[in-house]
């Protein structure tokens, strides 16, 4: 059983506004929606909320066999706790041996190319794969992230997997992901607790520093308006006139 707590107004306005968006999209896509879950706070914060509510709302994840250790063990937490099921996509082995023999394991720290080329194999093959069939997905990003999120709507056009996606927390804050996450007691990636904000795979991420944005620990190496894995491309707001 749920402990009962007391919610801040300005937190409870948005989960109210949140389960109104969830429902709506249940609704509107037929029951055959995804949340595509990496198990960030966000995501944690939507699958408490699918849960919560008993939606018909599957999940998906991308194991790029790169992951930190502690992301790896959450997909066992995640099941375990909220007694469901993830399933997991992975990478085709014979485009990680050619990826190897092209760019060697560590490339993608060399160029932008080899890196998304990295990203490509690891994330966005994986998540067609994962989407065939579905009718929309849903994802935890918010504007606040990066600058390349700025302008995120709360429903687009993917013209990549021709469908709908769905970004319900766009106009949450982090400190309204960390709320909810101590007001509902969720089980949280290890490594927020060490520095770790964004969390992607473990060679391409790192613990803040003081001061940093948020982005920051991610392809430190690169320019601001590069970090992106290429999951989220070929995207127009859905025009709600």
């Amino acid at each position: 059983m749920r402990h009962h707590v007391e919610l801040p107004e300005i937190l409870a306005s948005k989960i109210t506004k949140l389960e109104a968006s969830l429902r709506s999209i249940c609704e509107y896509d037929g029951g055959n929606v995804v949340l595509a879950t990496s198990f960030s706070a966000e995501d944690m914060v939507l699958t408490d909320a699918l849960v919560r509510w008993d939606l018909p709302i599957g999940l998906i994840s991308l194991e790029t066999k790169r992951l930190h250790p502690e992301t790896q063990t959450m997909i066992a937490r995640t099941q375990e706790h909220y007694g469901i099921k993830v399933d997991v996509y992975e990478p085709e082995p014979n485009a990680v041996d050619e990826y190897v023999t092209t760019y060697g394991l560590n490339g993608f720290y060399d160029s932008l190319e080899a890196r998304r080329a990295c990203c490509d194999f690891r994330k966005s093959q994986p998540l067609r794969r994962a989407l065939i069939g579905r009718s929309a997905w849903i994802t935890g990003q918010r504007r606040e992230q990066s600058l390349t999120r700025r302008q995120l709507a709360e429903r687009e056009i993917d013209a990549t997997h021709n469908m709908i996606k769905y970004n319900p927390l766009v106009e949450w804050l982090w400190t309204d992901v960390l709320d909810y996450v101590e007001l509902y007691r969720l089980p949280i990636n290890p490594l927020y607790a060490r520095g770790y904000v964004s969390i992607g795979c473990e060679p391409c991420t790192r613990a803040l520093r003081p001061g940093e944005h948020p982005r920051a620990g991610r392809w430190w190496w690169e320019s601001a308006t590069t970090k992106e894995c290429g999951l989220h491309q070929n995207l127009s707001p859905v025009d709600t006139e």
